[in-house]
């Protein structure tokens, strides 16, 4: 679990394909692995501890020196932008949090639900306005005024645009300087995990709503046969009189 708040920008050493990964049964595979210089996130660092690299939780595979290297499975390759990285471009950084520190952003789990293109940078006095498109699966769990991971950061969604696809946050000028947003460019793309909560939240509502439709579902077919049965009741009792 992760807090939002960006330890430190990291550069990417290299993004290669590795050939000799060792596999559970002894026989050698193919992997991506991305190596990383940090300084603050290299503190503390150990073989299999997490660290989110633009929000992506990773697994440390090796260290060395100021480098520490991670796998990167398939999977994350197709969700995130990982795979577009290559040596010298910056990432942001953050360790795991630990019991009982402080949460100064929101809970990011580092499990990125899709990526978002750069719409467009607008500034507001020091401030910047950024807007993001994504798609209805990822758009349906973000709420104005709500929590977002973007590449990891913990930010607040200003405006949310449904019909057009978009929504938009706005960085002070202390996170301008402290995380990678502001160097990218229009088109390019970022990781989005909306918050969890919402997520829950938004899933346990359709959820009910899903039980609610098929009740009601079952009370229209039950008043279907009772109104069909009271047709039949009513003919059998003209027939009787008539006799």
């Amino acid at each position: 679990m992760f807090s939002g708040i960006i330890e430190e920008v990291g550069t990417v050493v290299s993004m290669q394909e590795r050939q000799d990964l060792l596999l559970w049964n002894g026989e050698r595979g193919t992997g991506v692995e991305l190596m990383v210089r940090v300084k603050v996130a290299h503190e503390g660092a150990y073989l299999g501890c997490s660290i989110a690299i633009n929000g992506t939780c990773l697994t440390a595979t090796s260290i060395c020196g100021d480098c520490v290297a991670f796998g990167v499975a398939p999977e994350t390759l197709r969700r995130t932008n990982l795979r577009n990285l290559k040596a010298g471009d910056k990432v942001n950084v953050e360790r795991s949090m630990s019991l009982g520190s402080r949460n100064s952003g929101h809970f990011v789990q580092g499990h990125v639900d899709g990526t978002g293109a750069i719409l467009s940078f607008e500034r507001e006095k020091d401030s910047l306005w950024v807007k993001i498109s994504a798609g209805p699966d990822i758009l349906r769990d973000i709420v104005t005024k709500g929590y977002i991971a973007i590449d990891g950061t913990s930010l607040t969604v200003c405006e949310v645009d449904r019909i057009n696809g978009w929504f938009s946050i706005m960085l002070i000028s202390h996170t301008q300087n402290s995380v990678t947003l502001p160097l990218k460019k229009i088109g390019d793309h970022v990781n989005l995990e909306p918050d969890v909560l919402g997520k829950y939240a938004a899933r346990s509502m359709s959820s009910f709503a899903e039980r609610v439709n098929k009740i009601d579902s079952q009370l229209q077919q039950t008043r279907r046969m009772m109104f069909g049965f009271a047709v039949i009741a009513v003919a059998l009792v003209i027939a009787i009189v008539r006799k």
